[in-house]
């Protein structure tokens, strides 16, 4: 027997599956009456949870169908359409699409660089912080998280990216995190908003996560056995492609059993649902919540998040009607409808370069075939360039579009800039810390510690009881600081125009600058291995100083020899006069 980790710890066989699903040994699974009964009641409470929000997956579809269509008719269960099917019949202008692909690349550089670490894990305990063995340890926790957080099969980036997408159009994204399969490390996978339901605690946390979901026989019986219920084994003899609609549920363990090794100890409750035959086909548990969900902003008694998309809907709309009709008269401009006297002259008509039409004027050179006036192309495309001038300012590419168009910014300049885009984007994509990436790495450590991939606990840590926090390290937590560098760089001006004024510069040794030029770096992101140590520096500055002294006294030589060989001549003086 091997072990492998699903959420849980469990033993699984060893070697491949050999015998038949559907053979008879196999087909007659035994299922009591209590497992159907929370089957039903599962399923009971999950079609409630799915009632309630059809006026959400409504505003979702029309969202997705201009601003996302590969998402259009895939918040119902009933609304399923062939992989590879157009569905941008709805999209006469692509602002909003592209807005909403750049709204995912800001808040991926905003708050996930992949290219930089994010994040710090440090003890929460203050006594601790200037301990070297804990401090060591932290670093190294939070490498391995990193680690493996990055490596290519967990398969981060790619679904962190798809979660800012489902922010940025539908206002609530969920992860699933998971261990790895196989083999010692993390999994990640974006569950798509029409597949998951969530609910909150009384606290305003999402603590409940209902996921419908399709599966295959062969699917079914790769993951599960014979735990299968049996129609969905008698379809594997025929149909092994033939899909299921299964549901997993999480939810908080209503009597967790202390010091149970099982899932019955544990803070969730799992359980795997088929609904083909009212059957729980798995039953397990999670110490950590497997889901982290993120919502850009809440409406008051609202669970599911709204999003910049909703914000401007009106506008994507204006602007896609208005990409129509410019469509339209531009079309007609080109091509222009003939107005013609009603003589028969357009019988023998051509429109062909160099044809030569009769009795298209008068005898007196009148023409006799006009055309349609049109409307006024130019100001159609102003009134669009204002809805698009909206639309980008709600997916937030107008505000980084000011560095690229002003570049000649001075350094104050560009720490004023940074500064006011930290007050701009903390209310909204600040959330995005506490309620998504928050939940997610407690979920990561919590896996890679029942993995057995954490390094031991200093004594000192464990006897403070184990307890972190999570600074932030991102260029929004750095765009949020910029304040403090402007201020900086103000009050120094200030500070030297008072010196040039009264020449006393006595007013600069208020500022330690080795201290204000170090937050600096980190304000502008500069890498710690570009900045000398304290202790290189100060070696410096001591030899400079040494230097200095030496060249003082190399120039003051001659002058002391002068005034020697002076003091010499002088009392030879004094001899000779005696």
């Amino acid at each position: 027997m091997a072990t492998r980790y699903d959420g849980r710890w469990r033993e699984v066989s060893g070697g491949p599956r050999t015998a038949t699903p559907y053979s008879d040994s196999k087909a007659k699974a035994s299922r009591s009456l209590a497992d159907s009964e929370e089957a039903k009641e599962l399923i009971s409470r999950f079609k409630r949870i799915c009632g309630n929000r059809g006026t959400w997956e409504s505003h979702w579809e029309e969202i997705a169908q201009r601003v996302l269509p590969a998402h259009a008719s895939s918040f119902s269960a009933l609304n399923i359409r062939q992989p590879g099917e157009k569905r941008t019949e709805y999209i006469f202008d692509s602002t909003a699409s592209i807005a909403l692909k750049r709204f995912g690349a800001i808040l991926d550089s905003l708050l996930t660089p992949r290219n930089q670490k994010w994040h710090r894990i440090v003890p929460d305990n203050p006594s601790l912080i200037e301990d070297r063995e804990v401090a060591l340890w932290f670093e190294q926790v939070n490498d391995l998280l990193f680690k493996y957080r990055y490596s290519p099969k967990a398969n981060f980036a790619s679904q962190n990216y798809q979660n800012w997408l489902s922010i940025g159009a539908f206002g609530s994204g969920s992860m699933w995190v998971d261990a790895l399969d196989g083999e010692p490390g993390l999994r990640y996978r974006q569950i798509h908003l029409g597949e998951v339901y969530f609910e909150e605690n009384h606290q305003g946390v999402v603590d409940t996560v209902y996921r419908h979901f399709r599966m295959t026989a062969r699917q079914a019986w790769q993951k599960w056995g014979d735990k299968i219920p049996e129609s969905i084994k008698t379809a594997m003899a025929s149909k092994p492609d033939a899909e299921f609609w299964f549901l997993h549920c999480v939810h908080p363990n209503p009597s967790p059993q202390p010091g149970a090794k099982t899932w019955h100890g544990m803070p969730f409750l799992s359980r795997y649902v088929s609904i083909e035959g009212n059957s729980v086909v798995d039953r397990g548990g999670f110490n950590s919540f497997p889901y982290a969900v993120s919502r850009y902003e809440q409406a008051p008694g609202e669970i599911y998040g709204r999003s910049p998309a909703m914000d401007v809907l009106p506008s994507i709309k204006t602007l896609n009607e208005q990409q129509r009709t410019v469509l339209v008269q531009g079309q007609r401009t080109v091509d222009p409808i003939l107005l013609v006297h009603d003589d028969g002259v357009l019988d023998t008509f051509s429109l062909t370069p160099g044809a030569i039409n009769t009795g298209g004027v008068d005898a007196n050179g009148r023409l006799m075939v006009q055309t349609l006036p049109i409307g006024n192309v130019a100001v159609g495309k102003e009134l669009m360039d204002d809805q698009r001038q909206v639309i980008n300012d709600a997916f937030l590419v107008t505000i980084f579009q000011i560095l690229v168009e002003t570049p000649e910014m001075t350094a104050t300049e560009v720490l004023e800039r940074t500064r006011e885009k930290g007050i701009l984007l903390a209310p909204t994509i600040g959330r995005q810390q506490s309620e998504y990436l928050g939940p997610l790495i407690e979920r990561e450590l919590d896996l890679l510690a029942q993995q057995g991939l954490l390094p031991p606990m200093p004594p000192k840590l464990i006897e403070a009881g184990g307890e972190y926090k999570i600074e932030y390290d991102s260029p929004l937590s750095r765009a949020q600081r910029a304040e403090e560098g402007a201020g900086l760089i103000r009050t120094l001006e200030v500070a030297m125009n008072i010196a040039g004024q009264t020449q006393d510069t006595s007013v600069m040794d208020n500022f330690d600058l080795d201290v204000a030029i170090r937050d600096l770096a980190k304000i502008h992101a500069v890498p710690e291995k570009w900045m000398r140590a304290v202790e290189d520096a100060a070696a410096i500055r001591e030899q400079r100083a040494q230097a200095a002294q030496q060249q003082a006294e190399v120039e003051a030589a001659p002058g002391a020899a002068a005034l020697a060989n002076a003091g010499v001549k002088a009392a030879e003086a004094e001899v000779e006069l005696e």
